[in-house]
């Protein structure tokens, strides 16, 4: 009887160790994106979508050579100040006065569900763009690999392979 229960204690702490493992190989291969809206009146939820199409349009573009996190990171953050920029410009067409602000940074995330995965709790790498002060409710997705819109389709496993997931991380997303 003792001999079982140390078995399957044995076996319940290298199951959590292997998840552990995964769930920091997440942390350690994903650019997160969080936009925050000025307010959570419609108008400004919906302006805080354009804001993130635009981002998506940029950063996709700057990143898409990147073989790595680290090589996207670099671009990334090589371009924030024009980003911002990008981003101001953008709410100036629309017509907004305020400002947004654009920041790389570690930012803790809580478990995040999709259609068709579940993106753990932890502490990832953020590109983070408030608009405004920032007190309307915010949008996340995975800028890198590029994630965010594929989180809810039927081909995110393909789309995770060809973003350069390897069946782990594919696995520990799921």
């Amino acid at each position: 009887m003792k001999l079982t229960i140390s078995l399957a204690f044995i076996c319940a702490v290298i199951s959590l160790i292997l998840l552990l493992k995964d769930k920091r190989m997440l942390t350690d291969q994903l650019i997160r994106l969080h936009v925050v809206g000025a307010t959570n009146s419609e108008e400004d939820q919906n302006i805080k979508l354009q804001i993130r199409d635009t981002v998506l349009q940029e950063v996709s573009a700057w990143t898409s050579g990147s073989e790595n996190k680290g090589e996207a990171y670099r671009c990334i953050s090589d371009q924030l100040n024009t980003l911002e920029d990008i981003v101001n410009e953008k709410l100036n067409e629309i017509g907004i006065q305020e400002k947004a602000r654009v920041t790389l940074m570690k930012e803790a995330f809580s478990t995040r569900y999709y259609d068709t995965f579940t993106l753990p709790a932890g502490v990832y790498d953020s590109l983070r763009v408030v608009i405004g002060e920032g007190k309307g409710a915010n949008w996340w997705c995975v800028v890198f690999p590029e994630l965010c819109l594929p989180a809810t389709s039927e081909g995110f496993e393909e789309t995770a392979s060809c973003a350069g997931f390897p069946d782990a991380l594919t696995a520990a997303l799921e």
